[in-house]
């Protein structure tokens, strides 16, 4: 195997024998074996887009498998080797109509004629004899461009199917993703068309965003700012992680009579702040702090745990028998809610668990302060900002993770002056989310905006105070620090170059993918730099 698509691979090169996560070099292969599958299933797609044959159920298909990729959300072979074979069946299929109607199906790329062995071990074999990182492209440079664009494309079609799971979808995105995938093939793109390639990933991802936020607004209402009590209290109980609403709502649902406490973990504590998802009475409150201790706050959870989308390494067998998954999760041995969307098994098992003895209380944080809210507050910034009151907006977000190093982020919010306003999402902020580091005239200087989608949320509250100071984003003091992981994150930070927004600070390391070459290109054009050792020197830059 070799994979080093995300942030904790090993010794900052690659992983060869089996991942930081978990994930072991068999599935690493199937994983690149369908990705390469999903390439020829592109090409087709492509050519049939150009005869008028869409099909919406390929569309589907291939961003949910394309997502299941992503760092920690499927180490399951069986899943690989069927996803494998529909993938390669689909784009026969696809072909032959293609050819009906009289357009031509080949560009020669050897995906589109890849014939699957007859079992896994086979698959497998495929799979490793592929080489598929090295074989992207010979030359250093382009290579690393090509996989900045595949991890973003996976980041992207998370999101695309969050977005399509509650009835958000846009064509031209689906599109977008099957283009992209087929052009990872051609030898024939220069690096300056791959550095625009990247950033045209980030464009659509933008809108694959949007969407999203639509179906989360428009399912569950605008977020408005709640206090979230971080303990738990007598009584059975099920815990949350993941990202996925619609499963969470649909839970909610099939519990709301069955004396059981609801709790949410890591990404899902936004869910706390929609209106539709708050008023179900036996949703209690947030359960967990920081990434590198979700296995052991798991591990002791007394009640069933749900996984809706990818989040920690895969369940030990201290707990395994407690979690259930949904979607396209999937471990070995792993339980899963089947495509009807029947909780009861994970009703059960929480049932038949002692759940909280006794009640634990915890305090309790303040979350919902998405685009909506901070357009409320736009006229108090304002005013904050003109008196002075108001210095300046740090964006400290992005992933969290275990490797030693993140600690610069809770440094990074402890120290920032108290005339200066953090606004975070996605999973860094459970580093220092519970600080209490008061407020400003009212406003809270701690200012949680939501999931890691909801990067979506922050470009429009930039954007709203460029427009209310009548100057460019890059223009007001406003800085992003950014702490990644995974794909998403990735496909995030090409959203915000896209946009032309400079001197982001990233860390804690820079990918692994990225060649000396392309980084100058990236720092040439956009002042792209990692963080600093210490979080005050860029305090202290970024303030002089």
């Amino acid at each position: 195997m070799f994979c080093n698509q995300c942030e904790q691979t090993a010794n900052g090169v690659g992983c060869t024998t089996i991942g930081v996560c978990g994930k072991t070099d068999g599935v690493s292969e199937l994983q690149d074996l369908l990705t390469y599958a999903l390439q020829g299933l592109a090409c087709v797609a492509v050519a049939g887009r150009k005869v008028d044959i869409i099909d919406v159920d390929i569309d589907r298909f291939c961003v949910e498998v394309l997502f299941s990729c992503l760092t920690n959300v499927n180490f399951d072979p069986a899943c690989f080797e069927t996803w494998i074979r529909k993938t390669v069946r689909l784009r026969d299929e696809l072909k032959a109509r293609v050819v009906a109607a009289g357009g031509s199906a080949c560009n020669g790329a050897e995906a589109m004629s890849f014939t699957p062995a007859t079992n896994l071990v086979g698959l497998g074999v495929q799979g490793a004899q592929l080489n598929f990182i090295p074989s992207l492209d010979e030359n250093e440079d382009l290579r690393s461009l090509k996989q900045i664009i595949l991890y973003g494309l996976r980041g992207l079609a998370a999101y695309t199917d969050h977005a399509a799971i509650l009835g958000q979808q846009d064509t031209e995105v689906y599109s977008y993703i099957h283009g992209a995938l087929a052009d990872l093939s051609r030898r024939d793109r220069s690096f300056d068309e791959l550095v625009a390639a990247t950033l045209e990933c980030g464009e659509v991802n933008l809108r694959a965003m949007e969407l999203l936020d639509a179906g989360n607004t428009g399912s569950y209402g605008h977020p408005v700012p709640t206090p979230i009590p971080m303990g738990a209290k007598t009584g059975k109980a099920i815990l949350v992680t993941g990202h996925n609403l619609k499963d969470f709502q649909l839970l909610l649902e099939q519990t709301k009579d069955k004396g059981l406490n609801i709790y949410t973990h890591g990404e899902m504590l936004p869910c706390h702040a929609y209106p539709e998802l708050k008023k179900y009475r036996h949703f209690h409150g947030h359960y967990g702090t920081a990434w590198q201790n979700q296995q052991k706050e798991m591990a002791v959870f007394p009640g069933a745990i749900l996984f809706t989308s990818n989040c920690i390494q895969k369940p030990d067998d201290s707990y395994k028998d407690n979690v259930f998954t949904t979607g396209i999760v999937g471990w070995p041995g792993i339980k899963h809610i089947g495509d009807a969307k029947d909780f009861s098994p994970i009703i059960e098992r929480a049932l038949a668990l002692p759940g909280f003895v006794a009640n634990v209380p915890n305090g309790e944080v303040l979350a919902g302060f998405a685009r909506n809210t901070i357009k409320i507050f736009a006229d108090k910034i304002v005013a904050a900002v003109k008196t002075g009151a108001i210095k300046h907006f740090f964006l400290v977000a992005g992933c969290d993770g275990a490797k030693p190093g993140r600690n610069y982020y809770s440094k990074f919010v402890e120290q920032v002056p108290e005339d200066c306003i953090v606004l975070t999402l996605a999973c860094c902020k459970f580093r220092f989310f519970d600080k209490k580091i008061g407020n400003i005239e009212g406003i809270p200087r701690l200012l949680d905006i939501g999931q890691c989608n909801d990067a979506y949320s922050a470009i429009q509250i930039a954007q709203v105070l460029a427009d209310a100071f009548a100057c460019g984003v890059n223009d007001l003091p406003f800085s992003i620090i950014l702490s990644w992981y995974e794909q998403k994150a990735v496909v995030i930070l090409l959203t915000l170059l896209s946009l032309g927004i400079m001197d982001i600070r990233l860390g804690p390391t820079l990918p692994a993918f990225i060649s000396p070459n392309v980084l100058n290109a990236f720092v040439e054009k956009f002042a792209l730099k990692l963080i600093a050792e210490h979080a005050q020197e860029d305090i202290n830059t970024i303030l002089a």
